[in-house]
């Protein structure tokens, strides 16, 4: 059975509770990695540079490729950011980690659908039985409607409470 490294525990422990519980049932099954949970301000601003220049006042895309977030940390929160008075962030970044070198694989897409499917279909079966109450978004259904052609900005590694 796998198990979370001490690094991947500490991550998870930043994040809501019912993401706690989906998580923890996903790895007794299916081994991934906790990339993120709780971000700090400063965290999400280097994220938010990726992939582009200062230009003014302005940051502009230079490379959308490396783009990783819209949200700036300031004017624009992320989920990984915890709401105003609370601690745990309301979204993880989770990914699969292979057996095989390499282990951690963020252009193996098809991997990365299969993974949040299984992770959706934990949730949904835990909502079904009453241990959580919320749904999750995954970043690569953002609208949640099952129609991924309709999304503009892929983060296939983003699971976050609804």
């Amino acid at each position: 059975m796998p198990k979370y490294s001490t690094r991947s525990q500490q991550k998870l422990l930043t994040v809501q509770q019912v993401l706690q519980v989906i998580f923890n049932q996903v790895i007794k099954e299916y081994d991934c990695t906790i990339v993120f949970g709780r971000r700090t301000t400063s965290e999400q601003f280097l994220l938010y540079q990726r992939g582009r220049k200062l230009v003014g006042d302005a940051w502009i895309i230079e490379d959308k490729k490396k783009v990783v977030t819209y949200k700036d940390g300031h004017c624009k929160r992320s989920k990984h950011q915890p709401p105003d008075g609370e601690v745990l962030s309301l979204a993880a970044d989770v990914i699969p980690y292979h057996k095989k070198y390499p282990h951690i694989r963020w252009k193996d897409t098809k991997s990365l659908y299969h993974f949040s499917g299984y992770v959706r279909g934990v949730a949904d079966t835990l909502k079904a039985y009453g241990e959580i109450e919320h749904d999750v978004v995954w970043g690569g259904d953002w609208r949640d409607s099952f129609a991924l052609d309709e999304n503009s900005f892929m983060d296939l590694v983003h699971f976050q409470l609804k």
